[in-house]
């Protein structure tokens, strides 16, 4: 029997081992931790996150809004046109995708441009503007000019300091004609890129220069004074914060059968049927997410995104990502919509269908004449901003408001152009001749996000904005909100009751209350788009409109699908099947592309502080949440990448000339704290304090006998 001679490891040998163990095994897990926290430290998770940047601005292609031309089209050739004006949105679209993808090619010869995209534009255009002219001579109507309409413009992109030769990039210059090129003088702006500086997850926008500190604003929004027969009732109708993630990028009233004719995605609450086919039978006869259920209206707006690296299910759809349209859809806090009325005499009841855009979702091409964008922050919403996004301070949220034409031509519920059979209120709160003052739409859409962190271009807190046509730039001039009237009669009846004789009345019942309804801050009584708002700097904050809205969580929507199918969206609370009733016969084709919808149930709490509820009444005059007035405003001000500037027309200093304050560490923050560090790095701790115990294992070891 052979005898083992192999000796045994003493205690100090087996100390010895596992002391090595512990320091190798302590630092191993230390080093893999900090590794991966800084392959982390960027948002939006483990996805490859494309960060926006503080650098400038970026080209875009200019072109000549035909239909803003045509004030009128006889009905036979109205199908046709309006595929034929779809048909030039999409050959845009297509163009300045291009120009993102030449960038490179293009700085190093400028001239290349005009070959493999400006010119190619033009023609394409001059085609699809000739089948516009044919199709018009056809019904008998023979339009002039619009064959000069074809060519478009390639617009520079602005320097360093967000500056377009010598104009803020934040604002549409006045100079800039509507359906035409800007008229700054072609020798002193060149006619391509010298660089195409991308920005925004998608490479195109926003940029720090779209940003205002809401503190930087003097109030500008003052209630209108009431005339003695002033309608001075509201009716709010609670419809919900579209938390079923209904979403398209249609537009059934500009593209009615063209798929994508929004070019980007809309948050759609209320009728839950609005596709680019639905007909009028469709839309009387669909589900509605609204807590009165004889109110079956349309309402839908550009959705909000947070430009943080998460791809959403919309990133390779027509209209998400591969348009510019990219980031986490933030699902609004609250949306209160309120029928108010007119400062001057009484209101008639709407048509039923009804259709009515405010604002100008090509304003910053077009020019401000159609613009009716008002950003603001809750407590401070007697200041509005038209052509940037608010910075709010800590405690506040950003709103947005849409104040709808309340004036109607009394015979058509549409027009070519989808605006001159409806206009504003004048100064005096009076209708033009001709025109009957209708029930007027302020939608108030709350939304719980930071104020973006503009030192590092939105890397620590990301910055936010609306989607957009992709030569739109995400700017928010571009914001504008859509409605149709698909009320029943009685309760469109009772609306104009409850309004004519002042009470406060909504889907919770009427309060009774009578005379003292106020107007709620945005644009005084009209709404009608303003430009000539102060823009120094303010004092304390005031209080602002409250929101009645259904208080939703702050989710982040899921983009899907196109053609999803109208089986597979997801109906709103409170719904039930309608009856059939319709005021005129369909003449839209009916279809099974439907809305997108949120493919699964996964939700993201919107980032940051201020997330503390705005209440009050609907009509403006209540409560809003106290915005932190000792230091917050100061802190958002210095993220400012300019002062508020409320003329869309009007040109700003560049940001290099102005002194920039340090960030004031007040300002709301979504990551880099001390507190989250922590949290990341817990395991690296661990590691370290193994390997520090068998480092004391290993010096006691030494002390042992082998």
């Amino acid at each position: 029997m052979v005898r083992n001679r192999r000796r045994r490891p003493t205690g100090a040998r087996r100390a010895t081992f596992a002391a090595v163990a512990l320091m190798v095994g302590g630092g191993g897990l230390a080093a893999v931790n900090v590794y991966a926290s800084a392959s982390e430290g960027t948002l939006g998770g483990g996805a490859a996150v494309q960060q926006v940047k503080s650098a400038p601005g970026m080209a875009t292609i200019d072109c000549p809004d035909v239909g803003a031309r045509l004030t009128s089209v006889p009905g036979a050739a109205r199908a046709d046109v309006d595929r034929e004006l779809a048909d030039l949105d999409g050959q845009t679209a297509a163009a300045y995708r291009q120009l993102q993808d030449a960038a490179e090619s293009v700085r190093q010869d400028p001239a290349s441009a005009d070959g493999t995209i400006m010119n190619p534009l033009k023609e394409k255009r001059a085609a699809t503007i000739g089948r516009v002219v044919a199709a018009l001579e056809r019904a008998g109507d023979k339009p002039d000019g619009l064959e000069a309409m074809a060519a478009c413009t390639l617009r520079a992109a602005p320097d360093a300091t967000g500056a377009q030769n010598g104009t803020a990039t934040g604002a549409p210059t006045d100079s800039a004609a509507p359906g035409g090129t800007a008229q700054q003088g072609d020798s002193a702006r060149p006619s391509v890129p010298p660089v195409q500086n991308g920005a925004g997850q998608a490479g195109n926008g926003p940029v720090v220069s779209d940003y205002a500190a809401i503190g930087s604003v003097k109030p500008n929004a003052p209630a209108a004074p009431q005339g003695a027969d002033a309608s001075r009732g509201t009716f709010t109708t609670e419809c919900g914060v579209n938390a079923g993630g209904l979403f398209n990028s249609d537009n059934v009233i500009v593209a009615p059968g063209v798929t994508n004719g929004a070019h980007h995605f809309h948050d759609y609450v209320g009728n839950q049927s609005n596709n680019a086919f639905a007909s009028d039978d469709d839309l009387a006869n669909a589900k509605t997410s609204c807590v009165d259920q004889g109110d079956r209206s349309t309402y839908y707006w550009p959705v909000l995104r947070l430009q943080n690296g998460k791809q959403e299910r919309d990133a390779g759809a027509p209209g998400g990502g591969t348009e510019g349209n990219a980031g986490q859809i933030v699902t609004p806090k609250q949306v209160t919509l309120t029928f108010q009325g007119t400062s001057r005499g009484r209101v008639t009841e709407m048509p039923r269908l009804l259709r009515i855009i405010t604002g100008d979702a090509k304003a910053f091409v077009n020019g401000p004449a159609n613009a009716n964008a008002s950003w603001s922050c809750t407590g401070f919403e007697d200041r509005q901003l038209k052509d940037k996004y608010p910075l709010c301070p800590a405690g506040s949220d950003v709103v947005r408001t849409f104040r709808f034409q309340s004036c109607w031509d009394g015979r058509n519920i549409d027009s070519a152009n989808h605006r001159t059979h409806v206009a504003f209120a004048g100064p005096d709160g009076t209708c033009a001749e001709g025109f009957r003052a209708i029930p007027q739409l302020v939608q108030r859409i709350v939304y719980a996000v930071p104020a973006p962190s503009l030192n590092d271009g939105g890397r620590t807190v990301p910055l936010f904005a609306v989607d957009s046509f992709p030569e739109q730039l995400h700017k928010p001039v571009t914001d504008h909100g859509d409605f149709i009237n698909v009320f029943d009669e009685k309760l469109m009846r009772e609306m104009v009751e409850c309004i004519n004789s002042g009470r406060t009345c909504g889907a919770k019942g009427d309060s009774g209350s009578g005379g003292d309804a106020t107007t709620a801050p945005g644009q005084g009584a009209t709404g009608a788009p303003q430009t000539d708002a102060s823009t120094s700097p303010a004092g304390q904050p005031t209080k602002g409109a409250g929101g009645k809205g259904d208080g939703g969580k702050d989710t982040g929507g899921k983009g899907g699908d196109q053609g999803s199918g109208k089986g597979e969206q997801k109906p709103g609370k409170n719904e039930e099947t309608p009856s059939g009733a319709t005021d005129r016969p369909s003449t839209d084709r009916p279809t099974d592309q439907a809305s997108t919808g949120r493919g699964d149930d996964d939700t993201t709490k919107a980032q940051g502080a201020g997330n503390g509820s705005a209440t009050g009444t609907a009509a403006g005059g209540g409560q809003a949440p106290a915005a932190d007035q000792a230091g917050n405003s100061a802190s958002v001000e210095a993220n400012s990448a300019a002062p508020a500037d409320q003329s869309p027309g009007a040109a700003q200093p560049p940001v290099a000339a102005r002194p920039q304050a340090p960030v004031s560490q007040a300002e709301p923050q979504t990551s880099g704290s001390l507190a989250e560090t922590g949290a990341q790095l817990w395991p690296a701790a661990i590691g370290i304090l193994l390997a520090l115990s068998g480092v004391v294992v290993l010096l006691r070891a030494r002390r042992m006998r082998y």
